[in-house]
């Protein structure tokens, strides 16, 4: 178990409260470890079961095939108490409100005076406040929970108007993207990019033809169903693009009567999945109500390009008309066009693709966090 203890007198000492360690959070928080002047300790308030845990939207056990606690300076909600971890903190930085620990730290840390920092997936969209008496209540919570943070890290553009919507002045919310380990995912579809026919050959994929790609949970909001109906509404001139589906979840028996011929590839982890995205040509995200999106981060960073609905909270951060595609969600003919489109300059969008995620990546990041500390710690974090 680790201790609170040794901390740095010099470097600025970030204490970082999340749920549980994150497949895609892992990597960057040993990006930060590593920065000179940054002592950083990260707080998780649920320990991850030893082989792994049942995902609801999968309908599988789950178990990352990544180090998800190594390379960072770390402990768990069961081996520490929250006061004695805010008074060793020059500054806290919490992932979401939505749990009884981060309403303790939130009420905690205006004691001893420690600045508070705020990063979410928060959107009006997929986070609607509500009506009647809930929304009522659901809206004063927000405003508790908002008037005890000193500033605010957005993750996206959408993400920052929510901030924005609610009262918070610009200039304490610092860009910290949402943002994947864009190297890794780059590096390892360039690996196995020359075994890209074989791939495909060992799902009966031809290798002139096209690969259509959506990656994630086979569940109602996702609606992988959509992109089934989007693909046959085409009609196809030569021969007819493969669907391929990577995932699980409650939709997969109705999805195989829907698409007979589609490839249905199950829960793939993270190390597996540079492949399949190398093997699209365009990747999908038809989703309702997404606040983010990462599988476009991967599929970006992979050189592959993307379509996703105007729902996903990423779409207008990283997708335009030289990689990919948005469109109105609902519109089935609309999805339609945008893969005719994609999959005619699949390579030249993939290429974009990779280009402009780049840009969006742990640097940035970093940058933005360590804005947001000189804010806070500047004395000009004026709560309002």
């Amino acid at each position: 178990m680790a201790k609170n203890v040794g901390r740095s007198a010099v470097a600025i000492r970030i204490t970082y409260f999340v749920s549980h360690p994150i497949q895609y959070q892992a990597p960057l928080l040993r990006r930060i470890a590593a920065e000179e002047g940054v002592d950083l300790r990260v707080v998780f308030e649920k320990r991850p079961a030893d082989q792994g845990f049942f995902d609801t939207g999968f309908k599988r056990p789950v178990e990352w095939d990544v180090p998800l606690t190594e390379g960072y300076e770390h402990t768990f909600l069961a081996d520490t108490d929250p006061i004695s971890e805010i008074k060793g903190a020059d500054v806290l930085w919490l992932h979401g409100w939505g749990s009884p620990i981060m309403r303790k730290v939130l009420t905690q840390a205006c004691r001893p005076g420690v600045p508070v920092l705020m990063r979410g997936e928060n959107c009006d969209l997929a986070m609607p406040d509500g009506k009647g008496p809930r929304g009522w209540l659901k809206r004063r919570y927000i405003a508790w929970v908002l008037k005890r943070c000193h500033a605010f890290l957005a993750i996206g553009m959408v993400n920052k108007n929510y901030y924005l919507r609610r009262g918070i002045s610009p200039d304490r919310i610092f860009p910290m993207p949402y943002a994947i380990d864009n190297e890794n995912f780059t590096a390892k579809a360039k690996e196995v990019a020359s075994q890209r026919l074989n791939l495909k050959a060992e799902f009966d994929i031809a290798p002139e033809q096209k690969v259509v790609l959506f990656v994630g949970k086979f569940m109602p909001r996702k609606r992988p169903d959509f992109l089934v109906r989007a693909m046959n509404r085409v009609d196809w001139l030569g021969v007819k693009p493969a669907l391929v589906f990577v995932g699980s979840g409650e939709l997969e028996k109705e999805l195989r009567v829907m698409a007979p011929d589609a490839v249905f590839l199950g829960f793939q982890n993270q190390s597996a999945l540079p492949a399949f995205y190398d093997m699209a040509d365009v990747m999908v995200v038809p989703s309702e109500r997404e606040p983010w999106g990462l599988v476009v981060n991967e599929a970006m960073a992979c050189g592959t390009a993307v379509i996703a609905s105007d729902q996903v909270g990423c779409a207008v951060d990283l997708i335009d008309d030289a990689c990919g595609r948005i469109f109105p969600s609902g519109d089935v003919s609309a999805l339609a066009d945008a893969l005719v489109i994609c999959l005619e300059n699949s390579e030249q969008m993939g290429m974009a693709a990779e280009t402009t995620i780049r840009q969006w990546g742990f640097e940035a990041d970093i940058e933005g966090l360590k804005q947001a500390i000189d804010y806070v710690k500047s004395g000009d974090d004026t709560k309002s």
